[in-house]
């Protein structure tokens, strides 16, 4: 999770793009929960790879490892140098069984880990396989080849960024491998191809396929992904005891934080609040509105707003960063 999250600006000029909340917990904090359930052991240890995010933003996923039972540790990634080279920043962690994931991406499954396989490289059916890596995969769903962003239809089972590896080892050596002889694709190291090494050496992976591929990466695949996770998020409380309601509707499945304020507005469905956020004459569907912000005489739909924003009557779709004032 060491970019700079560019595609999500503004909102990514202040807070990394993992910690953004939806649905009212940051992205990476869903992430490891949604890991943790599909495991049949206890996660140990959760390893973040980050750029320079200060002190507070790594405070706070030590407390995000630490709530799911699991020390937490910090590794840096100070040059962009691909997927294989951020991993291998955590080569202090790469032993045993381990979890590899990217912080962009949350999924549905209603598998649980086969911890006893070599290996499992989690897949989902795509439209248009040549934006992403792919794999094949033959009548076992052992997976027989890896082939990145194919211009020619081969297989349309996308890498969903979410990788299991019963000997960490064994991916640390090849990551090294890679960067010991300098084997970059156009300027980066793929993880990709250290897999491939691996499956020549021996490793058989196979093919986890999750029935939902949620993807963070701009603002309208984010709300997206908030109003997915509102719909089936069954154990949650999406609705504070602290909430204020005045002569308004909400139309569930929505997410209201603490101490949030609604006034003679209409809000929902797939609307994230977050707290002490107060809204009035409004009508909001559709979107995510973070904390400690003002909301009054807007009418809006598909948009992201962030914390510590005063907005004033406009009707359109918007994508306002924190600590902006519009009126």
């Amino acid at each position: 999770m060491a970019g700079m999250g560019k595609r999500m600006r503004p909102h990514t000029l202040t807070i990394p793009k993992p910690l953004i909340k939806v649905a009212g917990k940051p992205i990476v904090q869903r992430l490891v929960e949604d890991i943790g359930k599909v495991c049949n052991e206890k996660i140990d240890e959760i390893a973040f790879v980050i750029g320079d995010f200060g002190k507070e933003t790594e405070d706070m996923l030590l407390s995000i490892a630490s709530a799911v039972g699991a020390k937490g540790k910090i590794y840096y990634q100070d040059v962009p140098l691909g997927t294989a080279h951020a991993v291998l920043c955590a080569k202090e962690s790469l032993s045993g069984k381990i979890v590899v994931a990217f912080a962009d991406t949350l999924f549905k499954a209603d598998f649980t880990l086969d911890e006893s396989q070599n290996g499992i490289i989690w897949v989902h059916k795509v439209e248009d396989p040549s934006a992403f890596g792919v794999v094949k995969t033959n009548e076992n769903n052992e997976i027989t080849d890896f082939i990145e962003k194919p211009q020619t239809f081969i297989t349309d089972l996308a890498i969903i960024g979410i990788y299991y590896f019963r000997d960490g080892d064994s991916l640390k050596k090849e990551l090294q491998y890679l960067i010991d002889h300098d084997l970059q694709k156009n300027g980066e190291y793929q993880i990709t191809d250290a897999l491939a090494n691996m499956q020549k050496h021996g490793t058989v992976f196979y093919a986890g396929k999750v029935n939902e591929w949620l993807d963070c990466g701009n603002k309208d695949a984010t709300v997206y992904t908030n109003q997915r996770i509102l719909e089936f998020t069954k154990n949650e409380k999406l609705t504070s005891d602290t909430v204020n309601l005045e002569n308004s509707i909400i139309i569930q499945p929505c997410f209201l934080g603490e101490n949030v304020k609604i006034i003679n507005s209409i809000i929902g469905p797939h609307v994230s609040v977050g707290e002490n956020t107060v809204i009035d004459y409004s009508v909001i569907t559709n979107s995510i509105i973070q904390s400690d912000s003002k909301i009054s005489n807007i009418n809006i739909d598909n948009s992201m707003i962030g914390s510590h924003v005063e907005y004033y009557g406009e009707n359109r779709e918007v994508s306002v960063g924190d600590y902006t004032e519009i009126k």
